[in-house]
């Protein structure tokens, strides 16, 4: 590499690192309600259309609801299965949604967190995969790994499924 090229890329870095900063991205853990509203209906924080189709073709609707790239049954019933939980993150094109740490107002010494994670474009019953994690305090008031019952991600995943069956049924009666 030559100086030059050296000194333009040590110059220009900072430059394409700045504008990254003008985004408006919050950096907060949790979304907005207005755009978990958008993440809930449409899949997508960035538009209200769903996505934006660059061939100027027609989007694919029957497998691929709003324009995300998992099943949108799956997608819509994990974000009401889990919706008592803060969202720290939803990607609707890679299928996983990771939530902050939850304390129940009864149980303030414990804590959970969950991540979802969706596995196919099809509504079937080995789409979703729900881990749970578990925490607790400890007598100096850290926070310590605890043991999580084996039945519960299977719940959680039943109560998707469940959920996403549920609004699949609905979809097609309103048809």
């Amino acid at each position: 590499m030559t100086r030059s090229k050296f000194l333009f890329m040590t110059l220009a870095l900072p430059v394409f690192l700045s504008a990254c900063s003008s985004l408006g991205l919050d950096s907060s853990p949790e979304y907005s309600d207005k755009s978990r509203e958008k993440i809930y209906r449409y899949g997508s924080v960035v538009s209200d259309d769903g996505g934006i189709d660059l061939f100027g073709g027609d989007k694919k609707k029957e497998t691929e609801t709003f324009g995300i790239g998992v099943n949108g049954y799956l997608w819509r019933a994990s974000l009401d299965t889990i919706s008592f939980m803060p969202i720290a993150s939803a990607d609707p094109f890679g299928g996983v949604i990771i939530t902050d740490w939850y304390s129940t107002p009864d149980a303030q010494n414990e804590r959970t967190k969950l991540n979802v994670y969706i596995r196919d474009r099809d509504l079937r019953a080995d789409g979703v995969k729900v881990s749970v994690f578990r925490q607790t305090k400890n007598a100096d008031g850290d926070w310590v790994d605890a043991t999580v019952a084996a039945a519960t991600s299977g719940s959680l995943e039943n109560a998707v499924l469940t959920k996403a069956r549920q609004l699949r049924l609905a979809q097609k009666q309103a048809q």
